[in-house]
């Protein structure tokens, strides 16, 4: 069943995303001036999700050990807000 929804341009400027939340598959909005139409909104068509694969990036970088030593107390301060 297809639902159309005319709007006026000052009720699309205030309530069009109320509006384009409630239209669903085979609806429409025709926005209106003056009462004739200029303009018509469509719903697009929701992609099929899949799930992504895990693992894609795997290899693609390495984490060199010093990545896990302590950080310089200096730039410990600057994270705390101690640093003069």
């Amino acid at each position: 069943m297809t639902t159309t929804t005319m709007l006026n341009m000052h009720e699309a400027k205030t309530h069009l995303s109320e509006h384009v939340a409630k239209l669903k598959t085979g609806g429409r909005i025709v926005l209106c001036r003056r009462n004739r139409p200029v303009a018509e909104i469509l719903p697009i068509a929701e992609p099929e999700s899949q799930p992504r694969p895990v693992g894609l990036g795997k290899g693609l970088a390495e984490v060199p050990e010093s990545f896990f030593d302590p950080l310089p107390d200096d730039l410990l301060a600057l994270f705390d807000g101690t640093a003069s």
